[in-house]
């Protein structure tokens, strides 16, 4: 019996066929919308998945500004910075970041869900958040992409 039709196949960089998805943000949890983003740019929506490789999409949402959090997160919720030196951290409350960057906050959600290691950066790469509903990647004809 032949073995190698039962070895599993293994993604290689070189051979792997990324795609352009977009993703409207209008009234999606914030959540729920990052797990989605992480697992298309991560490739694990592809039989072709490979734990080490990139095997993931490039994916484009839009409408960031417009996105909703469950409960009282909108007011209670703080984002954390800290620039390394003595009294250099800062802490602002979600319904500002939401006025002032809202592409911030889906940012945000999904680097957490990334792997923390260059592998995980370079897949953060692939993904665009636009605030309005304008964008500039129409000649990548991008595919819809349902939360």
């Amino acid at each position: 019996m032949d073995t190698q039709s039962y070895k599993t196949k293994s993604a290689r960089k070189e051979d792997v066929v990324r795609k352009w998805y977009i993703l409207d943000a209008e009234n999606q949890v914030v959540g729920r919308l990052g797990t989605r983003v992480a697992t298309v740019l991560r490739g694990k929506h592809k039989p072709s998945y490979t734990p080490h490789v990139d095997t993931g999409d490039y994916v484009i949402v839009i409408n960031a500004g417009k996105v909703r959090f469950t409960g009282s997160k909108m007011d209670q919720k703080e984002y954390i910075t800290f620039s390394g030196y003595p009294g250099g951290q800062k802490r602002t409350k979600a319904k500002n970041l939401m006025v002032k960057k809202p592409t911030a906050i889906i940012e945000a959600a999904v680097k957490g869900m990334l792997p923390k290691n260059s592998l995980g950066r370079t897949m953060f790469k692939k993904m665009f958040v636009y605030a309005g509903t304008e964008h500039p990647h129409v000649a990548q004809k991008p595919e819809a992409l349902t939360v």
